[in-house]
């Protein structure tokens, strides 16, 4: 029997968070995201499960961090201002190898911007707020089931790679109420991370690894071994070093370990016409009207393909070269000044027309997408 409900997009990332066995929550209110802050401290306590808020969003994902080296999936979830106070933590849990998911509801901005006005322009934020350029595995959903899908997709891979993963949303996605059957929720299989076993008196390394592109076995701080957690460059021993070979290969690891699994973190959502000259390429609320410019397009006659990114980073190229690789024109739009994510994929269609739909201050609609695909 179905179950219909109104749930919002915030609403539906605290139900995935809660399925994906998130037992920590920490948040300092911030709209767009207040209501997973809400929902969360009200939620966790009920099962037994710790939820607290804190006096700024730099403490917020300390205390995540402290609560994952403990053992146990912690989350917390902010917008723009947010997310730039929590840039160093952020870097401390990629060096430690610290699992934590950032929910990031973004608004328009810069600075403390406009708290009530949706927009999608931290992308270049959200990716590129590591010294080095790490990769931060993003998802991007565009609706309330996407974004309880995408929440658990969120919490597995930070466990698998031990990493932060960030889940991109945004205020219209975040707060727009909508009817879902909750009867017809996916069920994903949850993930846990790694732990350290040993075998025949193997002794515990923190950050031991074969190949660059393996994750150390996970073992909890105050738990039976010595775990050495710091945020400088260090060896696998946790000690610290600065450019011998075993950090370097300890530096290249931490990138190595995310990128060597983008196929599998690939996640599209693809409507490809054969011989369609044009693709629409768009993401987050964006893609809901991309999506209907495509349906309205077709509906004209004309042979248009469409490509939905729920996965950002790391970038899906070779699915979007695959949907590119018929079409003479690329049309990707973004609710951004300058076209963000498109300045990062531009490449990949050397040869091609490239052209963006961009907008601050508002939606874009169906027909502005429409306005500039070829006749």
């Amino acid at each position: 029997m179905r179950k219909m409900a109104i749930r919002s997009g915030n609403q539906m990332v605290v139900e995935g968070a809660l399925a994906a066995g998130c037992r920590f929550f920490s948040g300092y209110p911030i709209t767009p995201a207040s209501s997973i802050y809400q929902l969360m401290t009200e939620k966790l306590p009920a099962q037994g499960d710790v939820a607290i808020s804190a006096p700024d969003e730099i403490s917020v994902l300390c205390y995540c961090v402290g609560a994952s080296m403990r053992g146990f999936k912690a989350m917390t979830a902010t917008s723009g201002p947010g997310w730039c106070l929590m840039s160093e933590t952020v870097q401390y849990a990629i060096m430690t190898e610290t699992p934590v998911v950032i929910v990031l509801v973004q608004r328009l901005g810069p600075s403390t911007g406009g708290a009530t006005q949706g927009a999608q322009g931290d992308i270049l934020l959200t990716e590129f707020v590591t010294s080095g350029g790490y990769t931060i595995p993003v998802f991007c959903p565009s609706n309330p089931l996407e974004c309880y899908e995408l929440t658990i997709h969120a919490f597995n891979w930070a466990e698998t790679l031990r990493t932060p993963v960030v889940l991109l949303s945004d205020k219209e996605v975040g707060m727009t109420a909508e009817s879902i059957d909750l009867s017809a929720l996916p069920s994903i299989p949850i993930i846990e991370r790694k732990l350290f076993t040993p075998a025949n008196g193997e002794e515990f390394i923190p950050y031991f690894f074969h190949k660059p592109e393996e994750v150390p076995p996970f073992s909890p701080v105050g738990g039976r071994y010595k775990v050495t957690l710091t945020g400088s460059a260090h060896n696998k021993l946790g000690r610290l070093k600065k450019n011998d070979p075993e950090t370097l290969e300890v530096l290249t690891h931490l990138q190595q370990k995310i990128v060597s699994r983008t196929a599998e973190m690939t996640m599209v959502k693809a409507d490809l016409q054969p011989g369609a000259q044009t693709l629409i390429i768009s993401f987050g609320i964006t893609a809901r009207s991309a999506k209907e410019a495509t349906r309205m397009a077709q509906k004209e006659g004309r042979t248009v393909s469409f490509l939905q990114l729920l996965t950002l980073f790391p970038i899906p190229e070779q699915a979007i070269l695959q949907a590119a690789k018929d079409a003479e024109c690329i049309v990707i739009a973004e609710e951004n000044l300058t076209g963000q994510y498109r300045s990062l994929i531009r490449h990949l269609f050397a040869g091609k027309e490239v052209l963006g739909v961009n907008k601050i201050g508002g939606m874009i609609s169906p027909a502005e997408i429409l306005s500039v695909l070829p006749s």
